[in-house]
């Protein structure tokens, strides 16, 4: 295990190989975080630190055999439990799990707390089409938090892009953007 605390870079090649290789293994995966919001732009806007992946926590155990082969260990966060869990290759590249559960339904009973519509976008990562949170989440999901820049720029992006407003929280990223 790893405390947590580098800073590098999570390439768009590596997200789409990590991506396959879930693929090939029969995981969904679903993206979330700044790669997700590159992915519903198109393109990449800034470099990201780590991979928000979003999975089912049957696969969970499966995950972690998968990537224990390929040299990953875990990142022990504050946040770390079962459902969020972070893997770090030697290379410094963090994949960022977030798994959850749902019933016949589609009402989620374990996990974090996915709705089941916020797993239903797509988008495309260097010509490479993958799933991922549709944008009215992830502008949602960027809440509750303390926000910064990053989260200011990935939203208003959306929301320019797809015709949503910028939640109220922002009014003061949007003040200083004036000035």
């Amino acid at each position: 295990m790893i405390m947590e605390e580098h800073k590098a870079n999570m390439p768009a090649a590596k997200v789409i190989d990590i991506v396959q290789l879930l693929d090939q293994n029969k995981i969904e995966v679903i993206i979330d975080g700044g790669w997700a919001v590159d992915a519903l732009l198109e393109e990449q806007t800034r470099p990201h630190e780590d991979l928000d992946l979003a999975v089912f926590h049957k696969d969970v155990p499966k995950i972690r055999a998968l990537f224990d082969t390929l040299g990953y260990q875990e990142v022990i966060r504050d946040d770390s439990w079962e459902c969020n869990f972070v893997l770090d290759d030697d290379q410094g590249h963090l994949i960022d799990f977030h798994s959850c559960t749902f019933d016949s339904e589609g009402n989620n009973i374990f996990g974090v707390k996915y709705p089941l519509e916020s797993l239903q976008g797509s988008g495309i990562i260097a010509d490479f089409p993958v799933r991922c949170v549709p944008p009215d989440w992830l502008v949602k999901f960027h809440s509750g938090y303390k926000l910064d820049e990053n989260d200011y720029q990935d939203v208003k992006l959306l929301c320019e892009k797809f015709g949503l407003q910028i939640p109220e929280e922002f009014n003061e990223f949007i003040r200083n953007d004036q000035t």
